[in-house]
């Protein structure tokens, strides 16, 4: 009777702390958002009237950055201009709403004075997270087709004497600029930091590829984030049909005060918002991928079945656990048949082999080309990317006449859709490398040499809506994919995302990695390039979703290779089948300990600057941690030396629990250090580099795990 007793009451306490959940309140003039950590308080139409955000600031403390009166958010319709702030609204409904990643808050429906659209903006809040999410959501009510541009999801209006003191750091959170700034492809986040007050402001933007856009003091004194507006490079447009409904991209903000620069945020409430709400795929997997190989350096297309089960002996002996096949395998592109000159038994027997080596089997495919002289080309021209002159064309290159790109607003999609299922589902492929431009190019640069103009697809009315609408095919795709083999990886490329090492939030929510790079090299000069490229886009990308090529095995310097990319998502190429025994022995180890690391501290969900080293340059020392925020039980430290004349550095670590004792120790597992997680944030550890260039990886365990 008492246990039963017990159940019940824990049960109830369970209830009511999920009701307690609840971020929104309002009555008939307000709606209050608040978490604990940040308040939001936006005017209600009572019923008729605007709509705006009177406060948004830290729960505690002095927050002065934000003006008293925001627009809230801004766009056209039919070229006419409608916000928040100006533009007379009628209350419909106010309701809770939440949703898969423990967001809850409230969707504020409202009326435009013609009755032609229904608009709901919605706002989600988080436990523990200083993070608003909102969207906007536009019904068309009337019997024409509605233009939607210029959308600016969210719009909050600057204090006038903000700017003054104040620096965006946009490029990921990465770069700094003063003054007005208007962003571009790469602003997935963006933040205002103001020096003098401590205080600022980060916006992360969850548009795809080249339609998103966030501001800052451009058009006014205002930060305005959503998408492209209608006079941009790659202009966003959607036309809503009579009855349609239409949801925007998600725009995070985080107001923050106390702090002394931006990228503190960067690395705490950023990198755990997008870990445990942004809804990530990577965040999905059981198992992050801790070791890959590709075949595309050094044979390029030149390979066949003899070679490829050569590679993944060695590959497997080196402790490779995903082995990908790259360009070469086909007999077209389009057709995407095996060819079985290179391949005479398919790739079935080729993937059972690499799965019998403890290895996951994966496979390179352009998912929007085709070749002339291929049969899909020849019996359907129509679903194919037609230019400003009405021609068919490559979006991929400006001279580029052996391949032509499809448009995924035709029926392209279900063709192409059809083929990657059949790859996964009857040969067993679990990688899938998904490569070429679909939307725009990182390689050409007139901006007219996008999209398809094409006036006869059915997903899309005009050039400008084939922007967008094709992003959300390639996401719906993914999505597709997914569903029928859940634990698929798909890599998605920087060429297919369409900017140079371009990376994103959109693109996250649909796949779990992304080829970054092709960066060529065999010496320090690579190691260089892998470890800035993982700084620039971390922490606000997760680290383990920069696939970043192409250092080879065979290098001499391979095992910095492996040490610079143990911050990023580790992946090899090159010929394994050159190395030693003993070399191949040395792989393993690093292989295992990888692999260790992560079951034991998780560390391919986890990445931070490492205090006191900056951006990775020639001429300096840099690092990073991968410590377990959540467990503080420990991670992994790489430090390296690029060139420095300094020979010695003292290395600090934070994210560790203050009053644990734990002990440093190298890959060999000798303990250099034991000492509290607070003297190893204030005094640290001490390395030593004999040699200009030089890495290593620690490990920083908690005394008495095992």
């Amino acid at each position: 009777m008492k246990l039963k007793f017990f159940l019940l009451f824990f049960f109830l306490l369970a209830v009511k702390s999920l009701k307690a959940q609840q971020f929104a309140s309002w009555n008939t003039t307000a709606l209050t958002l608040n978490n604990g950590i940040v308040e939001r308080v936006i005017q209600l139409p009572a019923p008729t009237g605007h709509f705006f955000t009177t406060q948004y600031k830290p729960v505690s403390g002095k927050f002065q950055l934000l003006d008293s009166v925001s627009t809230d958010f801004q766009f056209e319709i039919n070229d006419q201009l409608y916000s928040g702030s100006r533009t007379n609204w009628r209350l419909i409904a106010i309701k809770n709403c939440s949703d898969a990643t423990s967001g809850n808050g409230a969707a504020v429906t409202l009326l435009n004075e013609e009755h032609q659209f229904e608009l709901t903006v919605q706002y989600l809040l988080y436990p523990g997270s200083a993070a608003i999410r909102k969207s906007l959501t536009l019904k068309n009510l009337s019997a024409a087709t509605l233009k939607l541009e210029s959308v600016d999801v969210e719009k909050l209006d600057l204090n006038p004497d903000a700017p003054t003191f104040s620096s965006v750091a946009h490029d990921y959170g990465r770069r700094r600029a003063l003054g007005p700034y208007d962003g571009n492809m790469q602003d997935a986040l963006v933040a205002v930091h103001n020096s003098q007050w401590q205080q600022g402001i980060v916006v992360g933007n969850e548009a795809a590829g080249v339609v998103k856009h966030t501001s800052f003091f451009w058009g006014g004194m205002d930060i305005c984030s959503g998408f492209t507006h209608k006079d941009a490079r790659y202009p966003f447009r959607k036309y809503i049909l009579p009855g349609q409904v239409f949801s925007t991209a998600q725009v995070f903000t985080m107001v923050y005060n106390n702090c002394k620069d931006a990228g503190e945020i960067l690395n705490t409430q950023v990198a755990d918002f997008v870990r445990k709400y942004l809804g990530s795929r990577l965040s999905l997997l059981k198992q992050k991928p801790t070791f890959v190989y590709n075949t595309w350096e050094p044979f390029g297309s030149n390979i066949n079945e003899q070679l490829v089960m050569e590679l993944a002996r060695a590959a497997a002996k080196a402790g490779m656990k995903e082995f990908v096949i790259d360009d070469g395998w086909q007999d077209s592109y389009g057709d995407w048949g095996i060819d079985k000159k290179k391949f005479p038994h398919g790739l079935k027997p080729v993937f059972d082999y690499i799965k019998s080596l403890g290895m996951k089997p994966g496979l390179w495919i352009s998912v929007g080309s085709a070749t002339p002289d291929s049969k899909v080309f020849k019996a359907h021209p129509e679903w194919f990317v037609k230019d400003k002159n009405g021609k068919l064309t490559s979006l991929h290159l400006d001279v580029d006449a052996d391949r032509y790109t499809a448009c995924f607003s035709t029926g392209w999609y279900d063709y192409i859709k059809d083929i990657l299922l059949k790859l996964a589902l009857d040969n067993g492929l679990e990688y899938m490398k998904l490569d070429f431009a679909v939307v725009t190019s990182p390689y050409r640069y007139d901006a007219s040499a996008s999209g398809c103009y094409a006036a006869n697809h059915p997903g899309h009315q005009d050039h400008h809506e084939s922007l967008y609408a094709n992003y959300e095919q390639v996401w719906k795709l993914f999505d597709e994919l997914h569903a029928a083999k859940p634990g698929l990886f798909i890599d998605c490329t920087f060429e297919t995302m369409g900017g140079l090492q371009l990376i994103d939030y959109a693109m996250l929510k649909h796949a779990e990695g992304n080829w970054l790079s092709n960066f060529t090299g065999h010496g320090q000069e690579i190691d260089l390039s892998i470890r800035n490229m993982a700084w620039w886009r971390s922490p606000a990308i997760p680290a383990t979703a920069l696939v970043i090529g192409n250092p080879e095995m065979q290098d001499a310097s391979w095992d910095l290779h492996i040490k610079s990319l143990a911050g990023a998502l580790p992946i090899m190429l090159g010929d394994p089948r050159k190395l030693t025994t003993a070399e191949l022995t040395k792989y393993r180890q690093f292989a295992d300990w990888l692999q260790r690391m992560d079951l034991r501290y998780r560390i391919m969900s986890f990445r931070q600057d490492l205090p006191g080293f900056g951006e990775p340059m020639e001429g300096y020392w840099d690092g990073f941690q991968r410590i377990n925020t959540e467990t503080k039980a420990g991670g992994i430290v790489g430090i390296f030396r690029q060139g420095s004349t300094e020979t010695e550095r003292r290395v600090t670590v934070f994210n560790l629990d203050p009053l644990k004792t734990y002990q440093i120790k190298k890959m060999d597992g000798t303990v250099i250090c034991t000492q509290t997680g607070n003297y190893l944030s204030k005094q640290g550890f001490e390395v030593i580099f004999t040699k200009k260039y030089d890495g290593e990886l620690f490990e920083i365990a908690a005394k008495g795990l095992k």
